[in-house]
């Protein structure tokens, strides 16, 4: 029988403390990013892993990390192991419960941004590597890990590098594990056990600005519209008319499996998700985690205009957010808002960076070997299939593995998912204890 998974000690639980204290903030513009901070993670990581530093080649892209743990066939490539050391900032610090870079650690949690999102990953996998090394290991095919600097801010001078890099190697790994899926309680209605998402690719993404330009004014003498109003129902059309619904194979996979969780009575109602698919859907679009599943979806977030109550702008904007479904691409969403908002006299065009749906792997032998290891970590879970709704670094990697996988194996609560980008940060001693576990199963696997 596999003994249950401990709690780390206070040694290891303070080691990922450290790194806490680091305070790693990706920032735009990136030349404001904070280098020593990112030395100082830099040597904290080898000191505390010199088997690592010794036994595995590392290029530095920047502050991102490549490592590479030859194999005894160093042309064959297991694994992509992806993690990244920055953290986005932090809103307002007066509502933590510890301070946001202390690195608390107590009894039962280690707190700080990027408790979850992503140094514990970071720092799992080289806990693992080490005790991996300790052991006398060596994989028969190369493992590469790679740490990007800049995931918060896109990628594009850490992920993008080494994944070029990697390609005018010639890599083709058979798995990519990166973060995005995690085991959630209460995921889905009808399923009482936990569920562990292993995402299999990932939405695009996209952000369209929506400007108008008027002939400014008094406020007492106002024309029959005005800059702000033509693009507040502009944004008030795109919103109130998203664009369709629909069933992707990934999604249809993930009820298909989910299904197998599920009292008879709903099994039978779900028994061919296909042959089902517009009841799903309307199931799905019921509530936002879910509706991202089955649409882009639409996110106005920013609108800025004029300078006075009484003064008629003569500019407005407002920028809408979309996160791109697969089938859908970043030049169908211009055509969607410029169809819906039906003005020719607004200025409609991407601003910042924006990616295309990641391609999708359908699930074989690595996600076999991912969910395997999960239900080892974890027993008693469900696990399932989806799409990271987010943006992750993984997205640079296309095409350099047969298999992507997006998956912690770290239990969390909805409360604890707010946690994420959000206020008192923070990860259990347990699911930490089940990071480095997974990630010492998953290497020695990989390693045979």
């Amino acid at each position: 029988m596999t003994e249950p998974v401990r709690p780390v000690d206070d040694a290891v639980a303070e080691r990922l403390a450290v790194a806490l204290r680091c305070v790693t903030i990706s920032t735009e513009p990136p030349t404001d990013t904070a280098d020593g901070e990112f030395d100082r993670l830099g040597a904290h990581l080898e000191e505390s892993f010199p088997l690592v530093h010794r036994e595995l080649e590392c290029l530095r892209f920047g502050h991102s990390r490549l490592y590479r743990w030859a194999g005894r066939e160093p042309e064959r490539v297991a694994a992509l192991l992806l993690a990244h050391q920055d953290v986005v900032p932090v809103d307002d610090e007066s509502r933590w419960t510890h301070p946001p870079f202390a690195g608390v650690v107590d009894g039962e949690f280690i707190w700080g941004r990027g408790a979850i999102d992503d140094k514990s990953r970071v720092l799992a996998l080289l806990e693992a590597t080490e005790a991996a090394l300790a052991a006398g290991v060596r994989p028969r095919r190369t493992i590469y890990l790679a740490f990007g600097h800049d995931e918060e801010t896109f990628g594009d001078s850490g992920a993008v590098r080494m994944a070029a890099h990697l390609r005018a190697a010639g890599v083709r790994a058979e798995l990519l594990l990166d973060e995005g899926g995690v085991i959630a309680e209460d995921l889905a209605d009808g399923v009482a056990v936990p569920v562990a998402t292993v995402m299999v690719g990932e939405k695009g993404y996209a952000t369209v600005r929506i400007a108008a330009t008027q002939v400014g004014g008094h406020s007492s003498m106002p024309g029959k519209q005005t800059a702000v109003g033509r693009v507040a129902r502009a944004v008030a059309r795109i919103q109130d008319h998203p664009m369709p619904l629909r069933l992707t194979p990934v999604t249809a996979d993930m009820v298909g499996r989910l299904r197998r969780a599920m009292p008879r009575a709903r099994r039978i109602l779900l028994r061919a998700a296909r042959l089902a698919a517009p009841l799903v859907i309307r199931i799905l679009a019921a509530g936002p985690q879910t509706e991202a599943l089955v649409r882009t979806t639409t996110a106005p977030t920013v609108f800025h205009g004029g300078v006075k109550a009484n003064v008629l702008p003569q500019r407005a904007e407002a920028l809408v957010n979309f996160r791109i479904l697969p089938g859908d691409s970043v030049r169908s969403v211009l055509a969607h808002c410029r169809a819906v908002t039906r003005d020719p006299g607004l200025t409609i065009e991407l601003v910042g960076p924006a990616s295309e749906p990641s391609d999708t792997s359908g699930p074989g032998p690595a996600f076999d070997l991912v969910a395997e290891l999960a239900r080892a970590v974890v027993p008693g879970i469900a696990v399932t299939t989806g799409l990271v709704p987010g943006a992750t670094d993984s997205r640079h990697y296309d095409g350099l593995a047969g298999t992507r996988c997006n998956f912690a194996p770290i239990v969390l609560s909805r409360a604890d998912l707010e946690r994420i980008h959000g206020t008192d940060e923070r990860i259990s001693r347990l699911n930490y204890a089940r990071l480095i576990e997974f990630d010492r199963r998953l290497l020695d696997r990989l390693a045979g």
